[in-house]
């Protein structure tokens, strides 16, 4: 196992593409912290949660949020181009402990992605300072059970866009579908669940993962608002069941099919 963790680390942090997309994450969310730090610069303004919000770069409102989709993009390369560039074929012949070498990528793709969502907190702390003149509150409120959610968040999105690359073999449709889904599919069905022809929707909106994954950096657990949403504990897991609906076939069809 140590080798095929070894092999998966050196892999990713020697293509180019993965520092790119960790640059733009990290830039994109401090623009965020920025505008949010520059508009919460006074007392008066400040709300409660704004901590929270500054330090996630406001994942839980962004349609698209930018530290969890370029994770997933990672996670989608991290296997994609293993097939795109044919070097699956020696990696197997390297190691051809199949479990063994899938639990070795996709723990490095969720500790990548972890470590980029850190990173964003530590970089959005130092632009809250910097705009504020104070540093913003890692405990404050609800902040610290966002950061942690956010964590987790990120680091799903990277297994996300693992398995399901490795499910159905074609990056393009991956990347595809991580920016339609939670960009158009989702916000689509949630307005029509508010024509009263299709009420019946209502239910199930409270249900999709993407949406119900952004709850769980929420900087108020929504639940203790008249329960029409998720909590943050039960959002977490609907979306941590997308991921192993994902990733239970796509590990068990790497085991049987050929590379």
């Amino acid at each position: 196992m140590s080798d095929a963790l070894r092999f998966e680390w050196v892999r990713l942090r020697t293509v180019r593409s993965t520092y790119w997309l960790l640059g733009m994450a990290l830039l994109l969310n401090a623009l965020i912290a920025l505008a949010i730090g520059l508009a919460t610069r006074s007392e008066e303004s400040r709300a409660f949660e704004s901590d929270g919000l500054l330090l996630t770069g406001a994942t839980q409102f962004v349609p698209l949020p930018f530290a969890a989709v370029f994770a997933g993009i990672i996670g989608v390369l991290s296997v994609g181009h293993e097939y795109r560039h044919g070097t699956i074929r020696p990696t197997l012949t390297a190691l051809p402990r199949r479990s063994v070498l899938i639990a070795a990528k996709l723990a490095v793709v969720a500790a990548v992605g972890a470590l980029l969502a850190v990173a964003s907190v530590a970089l959005n702390w130092l632009v809250g300072l910097l705009t504020r003149g104070e540093p913003p509150s890692l405990t404050g409120g609800a902040t610290a059970a966002a950061l942690v959610g956010y964590v987790a968040f990120v680091a799903l999105w990277a297994l996300l866009g693992a398995g399901a690359t490795l499910l159905v073999r074609n990056v393009i449709g991956v990347i595809v579908a991580l920016l339609v889904l939670p960009l158009i599919v989702e916000p689509l069905l949630s307005a029509l669940s508010n024509v009263p022809a299709l009420d019946w929707l209502t239910p199930i909106v409270r249900y999709l993962p993407f949406g119900a994954g952004s709850r769980m950096v929420a900087t108020v657990d929504v639940s203790d608002f008249g329960g029409e949403q998720l909590g943050r504990v039960a959002s977490g897991l609907v979306f941590a069941g997308l991921v192993a609906l994902v990733l239970v076939p796509a590990w068990v069809l790497f085991e049987r099919r050929d590379a």
